[in-house]
């Protein structure tokens, strides 16, 4: 018997849908909701879009769900984790949750409305 190493599998991100198609409704998973705070709106002066995403969610995923779900064309995505600060509340010490943020930076000329929702 030969020792081969099985290689693991790359899992690979849904395809693009075709112009009309359905969208995968995974895609929705991978934007949980727009930032709406002042630095997030003079961001918008230079074509930028701020959101919370999941924690596992990588780049190239946010990628295809904001292209897909808002159709524009992304060119730069960077993201940030801030992590939860320790909390009182009634005495008792608490934490809050870490957060993902993704900051997408969309073409020249496109801009997403994130006020009308999806």
């Amino acid at each position: 018997m030969s020792a081969e190493k099985a290689k693991p599998k790359a899992k690979k991100a849904a395809p693009a849908p075709k112009a009309g198609g359905p969208i995968d409704p995974a895609l929705y998973d991978f934007v949980l909701a727009p930032l709406i705070t002042e630095k997030a709106t003079m961001m918008s002066e230079h074509n930028q879009v701020a959101f919370r995403v999941p924690l596992k969610a990588t780049k190239p995923q946010i990628k295809l769900a904001i292209e897909t779900l808002f159709k524009v064309n992304v060119t730069a995505v960077n993201t940030l984790i801030t992590k939860g600060k320790q909390k009182r509340f009634r005495g008792r010490l608490g934490t809050r949750n870490d957060v993902k943020k993704a900051i997408v930076t969309l073409a020249a000329g496109q801009s997403i409305d994130v006020t009308t929702g999806l």
